[in-house]
C-alpha cells in the first residue's frame, strides 16, 4: 500500500509541475499551425492586396478540376478533360481562391498574437476540414498533415490561447479558462 501511495503522490507532483508548461505548449501550438497557413497564404499574393493570378489556376485546375479525378473530391468544372467551367462557377471558384488567400493571412496573424484565438482556430479548422473533405479526401492527406493541423487547432479551441496572448491581456480569456 505504501508503494501505491508513493506512486500516486509522485505522479501528482509531476503533473502539477507539468501543468506549468501549458502556456508554452499553447504558444507553440498557435505558432506551429499559424506558420503552416501563413506560408501557404503568402504564396497566394504578389504583394499587398495583389492576388497572384497563377493561384486561380491552382484552384480551377488542380483543386476543383484535376486531370486525374480523386475519389470523393468535389469537381466543379463542366468538362474535366478540357478543364472548362460555366462562367458563374468559374467566378465562384476564383472567389474561393481569394477568400482562402485572405483567411490564410488573417487567421494565422490572429493566432500568432493570440487575438480572438478560438475564432481564428475555428476558421482554420474549418479550412482544414474543407480541404480534407472536398479537395484531398484521402487517408494519406489526412494522416500526412491534416490530422496534425486539426489536433493543434482543437487544442487551441478547447484550452484557449494561453497566458502569452492578447486575449489574456485584454481579458477576453480569463485565467484558468
Amino acid at each position: 500500500m505504501k508503494i501505491r501511495t508513493t506512486l500516486i503522490s509522485g505522479y501528482t507532483w509531476f503533473t502539477q509541475k507539468a501543468d506549468l508548461l501549458e502556456p508554452f505548449a499553447l504558444l507553440a501550438a498557435r505558432l506551429a499551425v499559424a506558420r503552416v497557413f501563413l506560408m501557404s497564404g503568402f504564396t497566394k499574393w504578389n504583394g499587398f492586396l495583389s492576388f497572384n493570378p497563377d493561384k486561380y489556376d491552382l484552384f480551377l485546375y488542380e483543386f476543383f478540376c484535376p486531370e486525374e479525378k480523386r475519389a470523393g473530391a468535389l469537381v466543379l468544372c463542366t468538362d474535366q478533360v478540357e478543364g472548362t467551367y460555366a462562367p458563374t462557377m468559374q467566378w465562384i471558384v476564383e472567389r474561393f481562391a481569394n477568400m482562402a488567400g485572405i483567411m490564410e493571412i488573417l487567421l494565422p496573424i490572429l493566432l500568432i498574437f493570440g487575438l480572438t484565438s478560438r475564432f481564428a482556430a475555428a476558421g482554420l479548422l474549418t479550412m482544414t476540414l474543407v480541404i480534407e473533405r472536398l479537395v484531398f479526401p484521402d487517408a494519406d492527406s489526412w494522416w500526412g498533415s491534416h490530422v496534425w493541423w486539426a489536433a493543434l487547432l482543437f487544442v487551441i479551441l478547447a484550452r484557449g490561447p494561453g497566458l502569452f496572448s492578447v486575449d489574456r491581456l485584454i481579458k477576453l480569456e480569463r485565467p484558468g479558462v
